[in-house]
């Protein structure tokens, strides 16, 4: 959606809102032994005492509220009765509606003793983001997005999982653009003030390519090695983005 009148911001912003509770209820409880269902329900509970509604189980009817991926998993993980261990990635990625708007936002947590890599790791999905806030502005092509991320990502000495990206968003989950995390030269089209996106670097420490796991829904890395996922959702402006899904 493009952003044409106060009001819509402001219930974007209020979707925002419920997102980011969601994830630091669920960030401060994330600790060896919990499993992903707990989190899961950690999170649909902030959910609904604050009046939203899983997007994902709306739209998709996906089997959960939030989508609770581990290590090797990218995204998209059904929460279950998988077990948090020490060492492992934990990635966060929710998304409500809330009054007609939808917002989106992912973290990846760290468990324990993380080994260096997945932290490294971890911390470059970050970066990687920060580094495309630079581009996310109107003026600039969709593709800069993901030169900068790739950029980012392949000099951290890690990968891009190039089937997964961001993507267009406000009355849907999924909306037109797509925001591709490398310089796609078909993602021609030029970011316009009010443009509402996410912006998600999705990557992995081996090669990067994906595979749909049985389940039907969680994607997961071809070569078993963890991924990291980190994601707002933005809304285009001619200088600073404004991240509704951030404090």
């Amino acid at each position: 959606m493009s952003i044409k009148e106060p009001a819509e911001l402001e219930g974007l912003r209020a979707a925002g809102a419920i997102v980011r509770l969601m994830i630091e209820a669920m960030r401060r409880e994330v600790r060896p032994g919990i499993t992903t269902r707990e989190l899961d329900e950690i999170g649909a509970t902030v959910m609904r005492q604050n009046g939203a509604k899983s997007a994902p189980a709306l739209v998709y009817s996906f089997p959960g509220t939030s989508c609770i991926s581990l290590n090797e998993e990218a995204v998209h993980g059904i929460p279950g009765q998988r077990t948090v261990a020490d060492g492992d990635l934990v990635k966060l990625d929710v998304t409500v509606e809330k009054d007609g708007f939808m917002a989106d936002a992912a973290v990846t947590v760290p468990v324990g003793a993380v080994s260096q890599e997945r932290r490294h790791l971890a911390a470059c999905a970050e970066r990687a983001f920060a580094k495309a806030m630079l581009v996310a502005r109107a003026g600039f092509r969709v593709s800069e997005i993901g030169r900068v991320v790739e950029h980012e990502v392949e000099r951290s000495g890690f990968s891009v999982i190039r089937d997964l990206g961001g993507h267009g968003i406000g009355r849907t989950i999924h909306e037109e653009p797509r925001v591709p995390n490398y310089p796609d030269p078909a993602a021609r089209q030029i970011l316009t003030e009010g443009l509402v996106i996410t912006v998600e670097p999705i990557i992995a420490a081996g090669s990067g390519r994906a595979v749909l796991a049985k389940d039907g829904w969680t994607v997961c890395t071809a070569d078993g090695q963890p991924s990291a996922h980190y994601e707002h959702t933005l809304v285009i402006s001619k200088g600073e983005p404004i991240l509704v899904t951030a404090a």
